[in-house]
């Protein structure tokens, strides 16, 4: 957790950082291989070399980036959850209850899906 420090530190809303601390956390700790690391100033999580999940935040939000390839996959289950959505992440208000199970599957998908994978991204 301490590679996130300084990007939760940024966080002005207590609550807000709490939320998201919570989130990686549960990811640290469901998934205990994943690498941490903080890169373009958003904490992300890394198998073998290669990109599995990150984050970022805003105003009203927090972001989850899985790439474009797992969104679509999981685009029906983003939507009955009911988080906003684009090509590349969805959204998670921060009034909003986190999907753990959700966020579980998209994680084992882009671990299995990306195991033989050479390269970061997609």
């Amino acid at each position: 957790m301490e590679k996130f420090k300084e990007f939760l530190d940024k966080i002005d809303d207590i609550n807000h950082r709490k939320k998201l601390e919570e989130v990686l956390e549960w990811i640290i700790k469901t998934f205990p291989n994943l690498e941490t690391r903080l890169a373009w100033n958003q904490p992300m999580f890394t198998n073998n070399g290669t990109f599995i999940i990150g984050f970022s935040v805003a105003k009203n939000h927090f972001a989850v980036a899985p790439e474009g390839v797992t969104i679509e996959k999981f685009a029906p289950k983003i939507k009955e959850a009911g988080y906003g959505f684009s090509k590349m992440l969805f959204r998670i208000r921060w009034d909003e209850e986190v999907n753990y199970e959700l966020l579980k599957d998209i994680i084992i998908f882009n671990i299995e899906d990306k195991k033989d994978h050479k390269k970061f991204w997609r």
